[in-house]
Protein backbone atom coordinates (compact mmCIF):
# COMPACT_ATOMS: atom_id res chain seq x y z
CA UNK A 1 0.00 0.00 0.00
CA UNK A 2 1.59 3.51 -1.01
CA UNK A 3 2.21 6.14 1.89
CA UNK A 4 -0.32 9.13 1.56
CA UNK A 5 1.61 12.37 1.41
CA UNK A 6 0.00 15.47 2.80
CA UNK A 7 0.52 19.12 2.32
CA UNK A 8 2.19 21.25 4.21
CA UNK A 9 -0.77 22.73 5.19
CA UNK A 10 -3.01 19.79 5.71
CA UNK A 11 -0.37 19.22 8.43
CA UNK A 12 -0.37 22.85 9.90
CA UNK A 13 -3.82 22.79 10.18
CA UNK A 14 -3.98 19.07 11.90
CA UNK A 15 -2.00 20.27 14.05
CA UNK A 16 -3.93 23.66 14.92
CA UNK A 17 -7.03 21.01 15.09
CA UNK A 18 -5.33 19.19 17.68
CA UNK A 19 -4.58 22.22 19.84
CA UNK A 20 -8.00 23.79 19.45
CA UNK A 21 -9.46 20.98 20.75
CA UNK A 22 -6.83 20.83 23.97
CA UNK A 23 -9.40 21.86 27.05
CA UNK A 24 -6.09 22.78 28.71
CA UNK A 25 -4.60 25.26 25.61
CA UNK A 26 -8.05 26.34 25.24
CA UNK A 27 -7.54 28.17 28.59
CA UNK A 28 -4.41 29.54 29.61
CA UNK A 29 -2.58 31.56 32.14
CA UNK A 30 0.56 32.62 31.48
CA UNK A 31 3.27 35.54 32.91
CA UNK A 32 6.31 36.57 31.50
CA UNK A 33 8.22 39.89 29.92
CA UNK A 34 7.06 41.33 26.93
CA UNK A 35 9.85 41.62 24.03
CA UNK A 36 9.72 42.95 20.52
CA UNK A 37 6.48 44.23 21.00
CA UNK A 38 4.78 46.21 17.52
CA UNK A 39 1.61 47.95 17.39
CA UNK A 40 -0.47 47.40 14.38
CA UNK A 41 -1.81 50.40 12.61
CA UNK A 42 -4.90 47.84 12.46
CA UNK A 43 -4.70 47.94 16.45
CA UNK A 44 -3.54 44.37 16.83
CA UNK A 45 -0.24 43.81 19.00
CA UNK A 46 1.88 41.82 18.75
CA UNK A 47 4.75 40.87 20.60
CA UNK A 48 7.22 37.67 22.25
CA UNK A 49 6.39 36.71 25.71
CA UNK A 50 9.95 35.38 27.65
CA UNK A 51 11.50 34.44 30.60
CA UNK A 52 15.15 33.02 31.29
CA UNK A 53 14.46 29.96 29.50
CA UNK A 54 11.90 30.26 26.82
CA UNK A 55 9.99 32.65 24.66
CA UNK A 56 6.33 31.83 22.79
CA UNK A 57 4.82 34.48 20.66
CA UNK A 58 1.84 36.38 21.34
CA UNK A 59 -0.78 38.51 19.71
CA UNK A 60 -3.80 40.48 21.00
CA UNK A 61 -6.18 41.93 18.49
CA UNK A 62 -7.83 44.79 18.33
CA UNK A 63 -11.48 43.76 19.86
CA UNK A 64 -9.51 42.42 22.79
CA UNK A 65 -6.93 45.68 22.89
CA UNK A 66 -10.11 47.91 24.54
CA UNK A 67 -9.57 45.97 27.81
CA UNK A 68 -5.97 47.11 28.68
CA UNK A 69 -5.41 49.83 31.36
CA UNK A 70 -2.06 49.95 30.36
CA UNK A 71 -0.06 50.90 27.74
CA UNK A 72 2.16 47.90 26.84
CA UNK A 73 6.11 48.44 25.91
CA UNK A 74 9.34 46.26 25.82
CA UNK A 75 10.42 45.02 29.26
CA UNK A 76 6.99 45.25 31.06
CA UNK A 77 6.50 42.17 33.19
CA UNK A 78 2.72 41.22 32.50
CA UNK A 79 0.00 38.17 33.67
CA UNK A 80 -1.99 37.10 30.53
CA UNK A 81 -5.35 35.26 29.70
CA UNK A 82 -5.80 33.16 26.23
CA UNK A 83 -5.18 30.31 24.61
CA UNK A 84 -2.83 28.32 22.27
CA UNK A 85 -3.12 27.95 18.93
CA UNK A 86 -1.54 26.93 15.56
CA UNK A 87 -0.89 29.71 12.66
CA UNK A 88 -1.06 27.41 9.62
CA UNK A 89 0.76 30.03 7.24
CA UNK A 90 4.40 29.69 9.06
CA UNK A 91 3.51 26.74 10.68
CA UNK A 92 4.36 28.08 14.16
CA UNK A 93 2.12 28.45 17.25
CA UNK A 94 1.65 31.31 19.42
CA UNK A 95 -0.85 32.76 22.32
CA UNK A 96 -3.82 33.81 21.35
CA UNK A 97 -4.08 36.68 24.28
CA UNK A 98 -7.63 37.90 25.26
CA UNK A 99 -6.58 39.54 28.58
CA UNK A 100 -3.58 40.89 29.79
CA UNK A 101 -1.99 43.13 33.09
CA UNK A 102 0.36 44.19 34.65
CA UNK A 103 2.89 41.99 36.83
CA UNK A 104 5.27 44.80 37.42
CA UNK A 105 8.20 46.17 35.54
CA UNK A 106 11.39 43.83 33.93
CA UNK A 107 14.60 44.62 35.36
CA UNK A 108 15.61 46.14 32.20
CA UNK A 109 12.95 48.14 32.13
CA UNK A 110 13.20 49.62 35.29
CA UNK A 111 17.20 50.19 34.85
CA UNK A 112 16.32 51.96 31.42
CA UNK A 113 14.01 54.61 32.69
CA UNK A 114 16.33 55.25 36.32
CA UNK A 115 19.03 55.96 33.87
CA UNK A 116 17.08 57.92 31.39
CA UNK A 117 15.73 60.22 34.21
CA UNK A 118 19.61 60.04 35.51
CA UNK A 119 21.23 61.47 32.47
CA UNK A 120 17.71 63.81 31.46
CA UNK A 121 18.58 65.74 35.46
CA UNK A 122 22.28 66.04 34.63
CA UNK A 123 20.81 68.07 31.17
CA UNK A 124 22.45 65.56 28.62
CA UNK A 125 19.00 65.86 26.76
CA UNK A 126 18.83 69.27 26.49
CA UNK A 127 18.83 71.06 22.99
CA UNK A 128 21.42 73.62 23.65
CA UNK A 129 23.78 70.48 24.03
CA UNK A 130 22.84 69.32 20.71
CA UNK A 131 25.59 69.90 17.53
CA UNK A 132 24.41 71.16 14.35
CA UNK A 133 24.91 68.52 11.47
CA UNK A 134 26.90 69.71 8.56
CA UNK A 135 24.80 70.31 5.37
CA UNK A 136 27.69 68.98 2.87
CA UNK A 137 30.26 66.81 4.78
CA UNK A 138 33.15 65.54 3.43
CA UNK A 139 33.69 62.56 5.67
CA UNK A 140 31.70 60.31 7.83
CA UNK A 141 32.25 58.38 10.20
CA UNK A 142 30.02 54.98 11.17
CA UNK A 143 30.31 53.26 14.30
CA UNK A 144 28.52 49.84 14.11
CA UNK A 145 28.94 46.13 13.32
CA UNK A 146 31.17 45.34 10.34
CA UNK A 147 28.12 42.81 9.16
CA UNK A 148 24.61 43.17 8.72
CA UNK A 149 22.10 44.83 7.05
CA UNK A 150 22.69 48.32 8.90
CA UNK A 151 26.08 49.18 7.93
CA UNK A 152 25.42 47.81 3.82
CA UNK A 153 22.60 50.05 3.89
CA UNK A 154 24.55 53.21 5.75
CA UNK A 155 27.16 52.89 2.88
CA UNK A 156 25.30 52.35 -0.47
CA UNK A 157 22.68 55.25 0.81
CA UNK A 158 25.62 57.52 1.35
CA UNK A 159 27.07 56.38 -2.04
CA UNK A 160 24.30 56.57 -4.11
CA UNK A 161 22.98 59.72 -3.04
CA UNK A 162 26.43 61.94 -2.34
CA UNK A 163 29.38 60.16 -3.91
CA UNK A 164 31.65 62.85 -2.72
CA UNK A 165 31.39 62.18 0.12
CA UNK A 166 34.44 59.70 2.29
CA UNK A 167 32.46 57.05 4.43
CA UNK A 168 34.72 55.52 6.94
CA UNK A 169 33.54 52.13 9.23
CA UNK A 170 34.68 51.96 12.62
CA UNK A 171 33.96 48.61 13.55
CA UNK A 172 32.55 47.50 16.80
CA UNK A 173 30.81 45.04 18.81
CA UNK A 174 26.69 45.75 18.91
CA UNK A 175 25.47 43.16 21.34
CA UNK A 176 26.57 41.32 24.34
CA UNK A 177 28.28 41.45 26.71
CA UNK A 178 31.26 43.93 25.54
CA UNK A 179 29.52 45.64 22.86
CA UNK A 180 28.92 48.78 25.19
CA UNK A 181 32.81 48.98 25.52
CA UNK A 182 33.66 48.43 22.46
CA UNK A 183 31.42 50.93 21.43
CA UNK A 184 32.69 53.67 23.51
CA UNK A 185 36.58 52.92 22.51
CA UNK A 186 35.29 53.08 18.57
CA UNK A 187 33.77 56.03 19.36
CA UNK A 188 36.24 57.68 20.81
CA UNK A 189 38.45 57.04 18.15
CA UNK A 190 36.12 57.93 15.35
CA UNK A 191 36.42 61.12 17.31
CA UNK A 192 40.05 61.42 16.45
CA UNK A 193 39.72 61.28 12.50
CA UNK A 194 38.21 64.93 11.76
CA UNK A 195 34.82 63.50 10.79
CA UNK A 196 32.09 65.98 10.13
CA UNK A 197 29.40 63.59 11.29
CA UNK A 198 29.85 60.10 13.04
CA UNK A 199 26.78 57.70 12.96
CA UNK A 200 26.50 55.19 15.66
CA UNK A 201 24.03 52.24 15.60
CA UNK A 202 23.34 48.79 14.90
CA UNK A 203 19.87 47.06 13.30
CA UNK A 204 16.85 46.15 15.26
CA UNK A 205 16.00 43.08 17.55
CA UNK A 206 14.49 43.00 20.59
CA UNK A 207 15.02 45.29 23.67
CA UNK A 208 18.18 42.63 25.06
CA UNK A 209 19.64 42.96 21.50
CA UNK A 210 19.55 47.27 21.73
CA UNK A 211 20.55 47.13 25.79
CA UNK A 212 24.54 48.16 24.60
CA UNK A 213 22.79 51.38 23.38
CA UNK A 214 20.85 52.07 27.18
CA UNK A 215 24.50 52.01 28.47
CA UNK A 216 25.82 55.18 30.58
CA UNK A 217 29.06 55.04 28.94
CA UNK A 218 27.60 54.84 25.46
CA UNK A 219 25.57 57.76 26.86
CA UNK A 220 28.72 59.57 28.07
CA UNK A 221 30.78 59.07 25.02
CA UNK A 222 27.80 60.54 22.65
CA UNK A 223 27.77 62.97 24.79
CA UNK A 224 31.50 63.68 25.01
CA UNK A 225 31.87 63.68 21.31
CA UNK A 226 33.34 66.67 19.58
CA UNK A 227 32.09 65.19 16.66
CA UNK A 228 28.00 65.45 15.88
CA UNK A 229 26.07 62.05 15.73
CA UNK A 230 23.40 60.93 14.51
CA UNK A 231 22.01 57.77 16.06
CA UNK A 232 20.45 54.92 13.95
CA UNK A 233 19.23 52.36 16.54
CA UNK A 234 17.01 49.57 15.79
CA UNK A 235 13.67 50.13 13.98
CA UNK A 236 11.36 53.36 14.12
CA UNK A 237 9.39 52.68 17.31
CA UNK A 238 12.81 51.93 19.31
CA UNK A 239 14.50 54.53 21.53
CA UNK A 240 17.28 54.13 23.54
CA UNK A 241 19.03 56.49 25.31
CA UNK A 242 21.56 56.97 23.24
CA UNK A 243 19.22 58.51 20.52
CA UNK A 244 18.11 61.00 23.64
CA UNK A 245 22.06 61.70 24.10
CA UNK A 246 22.65 61.79 20.00
CA UNK A 247 22.56 65.57 18.36
CA UNK A 248 19.91 63.84 15.85
CA UNK A 249 17.86 60.59 15.91
CA UNK A 250 16.87 58.89 12.91
CA UNK A 251 14.52 56.42 12.67
CA UNK A 252 16.55 53.57 10.91
CA UNK A 253 20.11 53.15 9.83
CA UNK A 254 19.03 53.58 6.51
CA UNK A 255 17.41 56.76 7.52
CA UNK A 256 20.45 58.30 9.25
CA UNK A 257 22.63 58.06 6.15
CA UNK A 258 19.81 59.67 4.37
CA UNK A 259 19.82 62.59 7.32
CA UNK A 260 23.67 62.98 6.81
CA UNK A 261 24.29 63.50 3.17
CA UNK A 262 22.10 65.91 0.52
CA UNK A 263 21.46 64.28 -2.70
CA UNK A 264 23.36 65.33 -5.52
CA UNK A 265 19.77 66.22 -6.87
CA UNK A 266 19.01 68.63 -3.97
CA UNK A 267 23.15 70.38 -5.19
CA UNK A 268 22.46 70.97 -8.19
CA UNK A 269 18.72 72.07 -7.52
CA UNK A 270 20.92 74.29 -4.66
CA UNK A 271 23.69 75.61 -7.31
CA UNK A 272 20.73 76.62 -9.77
CA UNK A 273 19.18 78.88 -6.78
CA UNK A 274 22.39 80.15 -6.40
CA UNK A 275 22.90 81.09 -10.24
CA UNK A 276 19.25 82.88 -10.21
CA UNK A 277 20.27 84.59 -7.17
CA UNK A 278 23.63 85.88 -8.66
CA UNK A 279 22.31 86.62 -11.95
CA UNK A 280 19.50 88.39 -10.53
CA UNK A 281 22.01 90.14 -8.06
CA UNK A 282 23.79 91.62 -11.59
CA UNK A 283 21.12 92.75 -13.63
CA UNK A 284 20.23 94.71 -10.16
CA UNK A 285 23.84 95.79 -9.94
CA UNK A 286 23.93 97.24 -13.65
CA UNK A 287 20.61 98.54 -13.63
CA UNK A 288 21.62 100.74 -10.59
CA UNK A 289 24.69 102.15 -12.16
CA UNK A 290 23.06 102.57 -15.47
CA UNK A 291 20.33 104.80 -13.38
CA UNK A 292 23.21 106.69 -11.58
CA UNK A 293 25.26 107.46 -14.99
CA UNK A 294 21.75 108.69 -16.49
CA UNK A 295 21.03 110.79 -13.59
CA UNK A 296 24.89 112.00 -13.29
CA UNK A 297 24.21 113.00 -17.29
CA UNK A 298 21.36 114.61 -16.69
CA UNK A 299 22.32 116.53 -13.79
CA UNK A 300 21.59 120.14 -13.76
CA UNK A 301 25.10 120.92 -12.70
CA UNK A 302 26.54 119.41 -15.59
CA UNK A 303 24.20 120.80 -18.00
CA UNK A 304 23.95 124.41 -16.65
CA UNK A 305 27.61 124.63 -15.15
CA UNK A 306 27.40 128.38 -14.53
CA UNK A 307 24.59 127.56 -12.20
CA UNK A 308 27.47 126.83 -9.85
CA UNK A 309 29.22 129.96 -9.93
CA UNK A 310 25.96 131.60 -9.86
CA UNK A 311 25.35 130.14 -6.66
CA UNK A 312 28.60 130.74 -5.17
CA UNK A 313 28.43 134.26 -5.91
CA UNK A 314 24.90 134.41 -4.52
CA UNK A 315 26.25 133.19 -1.34
CA UNK A 316 29.15 135.50 -1.76
CA UNK A 317 26.72 138.52 -1.96
CA UNK A 318 25.11 137.02 1.30
CA UNK A 319 28.05 136.99 3.27
CA UNK A 320 29.26 140.30 2.30
CA UNK A 321 26.02 142.16 3.67
CA UNK A 322 26.29 139.65 6.79
CA UNK A 323 30.09 141.06 7.37
CA UNK A 324 28.67 144.72 6.56
CA UNK A 325 25.94 144.53 9.13
CA UNK A 326 27.85 142.48 11.30
CA UNK A 327 30.61 145.88 11.13
CA UNK A 328 28.18 148.41 11.23
CA UNK A 329 26.39 146.63 14.62
CA UNK A 330 29.67 146.07 15.82
CA UNK A 331 30.85 149.81 15.43
CA UNK A 332 27.81 151.18 16.54
CA UNK A 333 28.30 149.37 19.96
CA UNK A 334 31.77 150.37 19.83
CA UNK A 335 30.55 153.85 19.23
CA UNK A 336 27.79 153.33 21.93
CA UNK A 337 30.34 152.78 24.16
CA UNK A 338 32.78 154.74 23.10
CA UNK A 339 30.41 158.09 23.74
CA UNK A 340 29.49 156.39 27.31
CA UNK A 341 32.90 156.73 28.47
CA UNK A 342 32.97 159.79 27.08
CA UNK A 343 30.51 160.84 28.97
CA UNK A 344 31.84 159.21 32.21
CA UNK A 345 35.79 160.75 31.65
CA UNK A 346 33.98 164.42 31.62
CA UNK A 347 32.34 163.81 34.64
CA UNK A 348 35.84 162.40 36.13
CA UNK A 349 38.91 163.58 34.64
CA UNK A 350 37.95 164.49 30.83
CA UNK A 351 41.66 165.05 29.38
CA UNK A 352 43.42 161.49 30.54
CA UNK A 353 40.46 159.52 29.89
CA UNK A 354 39.93 160.71 26.21
CA UNK A 355 43.40 160.07 25.10
CA UNK A 356 43.13 156.33 27.00
CA UNK A 357 39.89 156.18 24.89
CA UNK A 358 41.17 157.31 21.89
CA UNK A 359 44.01 154.87 21.96
CA UNK A 360 41.68 152.55 22.39
CA UNK A 361 39.40 152.83 19.91
CA UNK A 362 41.81 153.14 17.33
CA UNK A 363 43.32 149.45 17.94
CA UNK A 364 40.50 148.38 17.81
CA UNK A 365 39.60 149.97 14.67
CA UNK A 366 42.67 148.83 12.97
CA UNK A 367 41.89 145.07 15.07
CA UNK A 368 38.69 145.65 12.82
CA UNK A 369 39.95 146.64 9.78
CA UNK A 370 42.54 143.49 9.99
CA UNK A 371 40.01 141.02 10.45
CA UNK A 372 37.53 142.30 7.66
CA UNK A 373 40.72 142.44 4.65
CA UNK A 374 41.52 139.00 5.92
CA UNK A 375 38.11 138.07 5.18
CA UNK A 376 37.91 139.65 1.82
CA UNK A 377 40.90 138.23 0.78
CA UNK A 378 39.67 134.68 2.06
CA UNK A 379 36.53 134.99 0.20
CA UNK A 380 38.23 136.71 -3.40
CA UNK A 381 40.51 133.67 -3.25
CA UNK A 382 37.63 131.25 -2.86
CA UNK A 383 35.23 133.29 -5.57
CA UNK A 384 38.70 133.04 -7.69
CA UNK A 385 39.07 129.70 -7.19
CA UNK A 386 35.65 128.59 -8.34
CA UNK A 387 35.69 130.85 -11.15
CA UNK A 388 38.97 128.85 -12.28
CA UNK A 389 36.81 125.53 -11.62
CA UNK A 390 34.14 126.77 -13.78
CA UNK A 391 36.99 128.04 -16.44
CA UNK A 392 38.01 124.45 -16.43
CA UNK A 393 34.74 122.97 -17.39
CA UNK A 394 33.77 125.41 -19.43
CA UNK A 395 32.81 123.39 -23.20
CA UNK A 396 34.00 126.49 -24.76
CA UNK A 397 37.59 126.14 -23.54
CA UNK A 398 37.81 122.73 -26.01
CA UNK A 399 37.98 124.93 -28.79
CA UNK A 400 41.33 126.16 -27.65
CA UNK A 401 42.69 122.77 -28.91
CA UNK A 402 41.58 123.35 -32.45
CA UNK A 403 38.01 122.28 -32.52
CA UNK A 404 34.92 124.32 -33.47
CA UNK A 405 31.47 124.22 -32.86
CA UNK A 406 28.77 124.32 -35.97
CA UNK A 407 25.53 126.02 -35.59
CA UNK A 408 22.34 126.28 -37.95
CA UNK A 409 19.56 128.36 -36.89
CA UNK A 410 21.26 128.23 -33.76
CA UNK A 411 21.27 124.40 -32.75
CA UNK A 412 24.44 122.60 -32.61
CA UNK A 413 24.92 120.45 -35.33
CA UNK A 414 26.97 117.09 -34.48
CA UNK A 415 25.50 114.72 -37.71
CA UNK A 416 26.77 115.75 -41.09
CA UNK A 417 23.61 114.13 -42.53
CA UNK A 418 21.64 116.71 -40.87
CA UNK A 419 22.76 119.72 -43.59
CA UNK A 420 22.04 120.07 -46.96
CA UNK A 421 23.32 121.67 -49.61
CA UNK A 422 23.25 126.05 -49.95
CA UNK A 423 22.78 125.59 -45.92
CA UNK A 424 23.78 128.24 -43.83
CA UNK A 425 26.52 127.38 -40.84
CA UNK A 426 27.78 129.13 -38.62
CA UNK A 427 31.01 127.84 -37.07
CA UNK A 428 32.53 129.67 -34.11
CA UNK A 429 36.49 129.00 -33.38
CA UNK A 430 38.09 129.57 -30.20
CA UNK A 431 38.62 132.98 -31.54
CA UNK A 432 36.13 134.20 -33.51
CA UNK A 433 33.06 132.95 -35.96
CA UNK A 434 33.13 132.65 -39.72
CA UNK A 435 29.52 132.01 -41.51
CA UNK A 436 29.76 129.18 -44.36
CA UNK A 437 27.26 128.07 -46.96
CA UNK A 438 27.44 123.83 -47.38
CA UNK A 439 28.83 122.81 -51.10
CA UNK A 440 28.43 119.42 -50.44
CA UNK A 441 27.48 116.79 -47.76
CA UNK A 442 30.29 114.05 -46.82
CA UNK A 443 28.96 111.23 -45.38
Amino acid sequence: MEPKYLSVSEINEYIKAILDNDLFLNRIYLKGEISNFKSHTRGHLYFTLKDDAGRINAVMFQSNTRSLTFSPEDGMNVLIKGRISAYPASGSYQVYVEEMELDGLGNLYIEYEKLKEKLFKEGLFNPEHKKPIPKFPERIGIVTADTGAAVRDIMSTIKRRYPLCEAILFPTLVQGEYAAPNIVKQIEVADTYNCDILIVGRGGGSIEDLWAFNEEIVARAIYNAKTPIISAVGHEPDFTIADFVADLRAPTPTGAAEMAVPTVKDINELIGQFKIRLNKNIKTLVNNKFIELYNLKNSFILKNPMSLYELKEQRLDKLMDDLKKNMDNYLNIRKHNLEMSINRVKLVSPTSLININENILKGLKDNLNNIMDKFLIKEHNHLDYLINTLKLVNPLNILSNGYSLVRKDGKVIKDSQKLKVNDIINIKFHEGEVISVVQEVLK
